[in-house]
C-alpha cells in the first residue's frame, strides 16, 4: 500500500466519520481507475478497522465491453475474498420508460443496487457472515467521486445557476453515501495505480462530448490548469469547503428563524407568521423559504432562485394573492399568514365529496374514554364524568384548567347530536354569558382562519350549534357552571 496516498485518503475519511468499526460499506466499483483505488483504499483500511466490505458492480448493458469491466471486477474480490455482487439493467430503456436522461437512469440504477446490497449485507459482519452473526454499526455506500468530479459540478452548478449548496459541489458525506476520494485528483488516482502496476478499465464514453459534465471535463478544466492557474482543482475544492461550511452555518440560523416565524407545519402545508417573516433579513428569509419548499417537495431538486423570488413578492403584496410552484406546491398570503401547501387533488369524477362525518355515540359514554379518528385533529378521546367525581370540580375551584388539547363541557347540555363534521350553513355559537349568537362564517373571519381551510376544519356540533372550534374555542352555553351535574371530557391525543 503506497503510504503517502493511503495515510491522504484515511485522514479524509478520519475527519468526516465516514467509517466506524462495525459498519458494513458497500462500495461501488466500475472497474474505472476512480472506484478501483477506492476498492484498494477500503481493502488497506479495512485491514486496520473491523468493518464489513462489499462490492457492487453495475452493468448497464451500453457498452460492449461492460461484460469484460465485470468479470476484472469479480476478479479483483475473489483475489481478495471481498463478496461481489453484479447488478444488471438495460439502462437505455430504463431512462425511455421513466422519461430520464441515460445520467439520470443510470444514477437510479445504480443506487438502488447499492441499497439492496446494503439491505443483504448491512447487519453481517465480515467474520460472521456464514454464521450469521449480527453487528451494531451502521451502512454506509462508498462512491468513487474524486476532487476533478468535484471541480465539475461546481462549474456545472454555477453555469446553471446556484446557491451555496451546490457551488459547494459534491459533499464528503451525504446521509449514508461516503466519498473517500474526494481529497484525491485523477492524476494522483493514476499515479499511484501505475506505481503499483495495477490495471483498471477504460470507459470511453468518459471522453465523448455527449454529456455537459464531459465538455468541462475535456475542455475548461484543462485550460483552467495550464492557462489559468495551476492547482485549479485544488483551490476550487478548498472554496467547495467553505462554502458547505457556510451553508451549514447559515442552514442553522434559517432554522432558528424558521422556527420563529411557523405557526404549524405537517406534511401537506406549512403556516409561517408574516409579520415576523418579514422582519427577517432577506438573505435569510430567502433560505428559510428554500427550507420550507424542501420539505414540502422532499429535496430542492427543480427548485431555483425564481421561486424564491416569487415567494418575496409575494410576501410584500396586500391582500390575499398566490404563487404556483412546481411538484403541485402553492403559496399564498391571507391576513398574518404566509402559506406554503400542496395542492389537494380533486376526487375523482370532477366532482369534491363532501368530508365524511364522524358522529359520535354521546348517550352511551361513560367514563371508559371512547376514541375516535379525526381528520386533520388525530385521534379525540370522550368520556363522561359525574362532576362530584373530579377534584378541582368538587373542591368547588372556579378555576377550570385551560389547555388546547382537553376540553370540559357541560354533557347535560347536548340534545339533538356530538358529531364532528365540516361547517354548514346555520352554524353558529354563542360568544359571551349573555349567550349572544355569532355565525360560524364570522367567528372564522374574524379569527382570520385561512379561507381555504375554513371548509376543511372539522368542528364539534350539536345540529346547527357549534359546541367546539378546534384550536379556538368552546360556545359559552357549553362551559362549566354550578348547576352543571356530568362533564364531557374531549382530549385531543394528536394532531393541534
Amino acid at each position: 500500500m503506497d503510504g503517502k496516498i493511503f495515510q491522504k485518503v484515511k485522514s479524509y475519511i478520519d475527519k468526516y466519520h465516514m467509517i466506524a468499526p462495525g459498519d458494513t460499506v458497500v462500495a461501488g466499483v466500475s472497474g474505472g481507475a476512480d472506484s478501483v483505488c477506492l476498492f484498494l483504499m477500503l481493502c488497506g483500511l479495512a485491514e486496520e478497522m473491523d468493518f464489513c466490505l462489499v462490492v457492487v458492480h453495475v452493468n448497464h448493458r451500453i457498452r460492449p465491453e461492460a461484460q469484460e469491466d465485470a468479470a476484472y471486477v469479480e476478479k479483483l474480490c475473489s483475489d481478495r475474498n471481498i463478496p461481489f455482487i453484479l447488478a444488471e439493467e438495460d439502462v437505455r430503456a430504463y431512462a425511455k420508460k421513466r422519461h430520464l436522461s441515460e445520467e439520470e437512469a443510470g444514477r437510479e440504477v445504480r443506487y438502488r443496487a447499492f441499497g439492496e446490497a446494503l439491505e443483504k449485507y448491512g447487519s453481517l459482519g465480515a467474520s460472521g457472515r456464514e454464521a450469521g452473526e449480527k453487528r451494531s454499526g451502521s451502512g454506509r455506500i462508498a462512491v468513487a467521486h474524486n476532487a476533478n468530479d468535484r471541480a465539475e459540478t461546481m462549474l456545472f452548478h454555477l453555469f446553471r445557476g446556484t446557491g451555496l449548496t451546490g457551488a459547494g459541489g459534491i459533499r464528503p458525506v451525504r446521509g449514508h453515501i461516503i466519498r473517500p476520494l474526494l481529497c484525491l485528483q485523477r492524476a494522483e488516482i493514476e499515479e499511484y495505480l501505475g506505481r503499483k502496476g495495477i490495471s483498471f478499465c477504460i470507459d470511453r464514453t468518459n471522453s465523448e462530448d455527449t454529456y455537459t459534465r464531459n465538455r468541462i471535463r475535456s475542455y475548461i478544466l484543462p485550460v483552467a490548469e495550464k492557462e489559468v492557474c495551476t492547482g485549479a482543482v485544488r483551490h476550487m475544492c478548498s472554496a467547495g469547503d467553505l462554502f458547505l461550511e457556510a451553508d451549514a452555518y447559515i442552514r442553522r440560523q434559517a432554522g432558528k428563524a424558521y422556527g420563529n416565524c411557523m405557526v404549524r407545519e405537517n406534511g401537506e402545508e406549512i403556516v409561517l407568521e408574516a409579520g415576523k417573516l418579514a422582519k427577517e433579513e432577506p438573505f435569510i428569509r430567502k433560505q428559510i423559504f428554500l427550507q420550507c419548499l424542501e420539505k414540502l417537495a422532499e429535496g430542492r431538486k427543480d427548485i431555483t432562485s425564481v421561486h424564491v423570488e416569487s415567494l418575496e413578492g409575494l410576501l410584500g403584496k396586500q391582500g390575499s394573492k398566490q404563487a404556483v410552484l412546481p411538484y403541485g406546491m402553492k403559496a399564498r398570503k391571507e391576513y398574518e399568514y404566509f402559506i406554503i401547501y400542496r395542492e389537494k387533488e380533486s376526487c375523482r369524477g370532477g366532482e369534491n365529496e363532501p368530508p365524511p362525518e364522524i358522529g359520535i355515540a354521546w348517550r352511551d359514554l361513560s367514563e371508559q374514554p371512547e376514541e375516535y379518528d379525526i381528520p386533520g385533529l388525530g385521534r379525540v378521546e370522550f368520556a363522561v364524568f359525574c362532576k362530584e367525581e373530579i377534584s378541582f370540580f368538587r373542591e368547588k375551584s372556579e378555576i377550570i384548567p385551560q389547555k388546547t388539547y382537553t376540553k370540559w363541557l357541560d354533557y347535560d347540555k347536548i340534545t339533538k347530536s356530538l358529531v364532528f363534521r365540516t361547517r354548514k350553513t346555520g352554524d353558529y355559537l354563542m360568544i359571551n354569558k349573555e349567550f349572544s349568537k355569532k355565525k360560524l362564517k364570522d367567528y372564522m373571519i374574524e379569527k382570520k382562519i385561512p379561507k381555504d381551510d375554513r371548509g376543511s376544519l372539522y368542528v364539534l356540533a350539536d345540529g346547527s350549534h357549534i359546541i367546539w372550534v378546534p384550536g379556538y374555542r368552546i360556545s359559552e352555553y357549553y362551559k362549566i357552571t354550578g348547576e352543571t351535574k356530568y362533564i364531557l371530557r374531549v382530549q385531543l391525543r394528536g394532531g393541534l
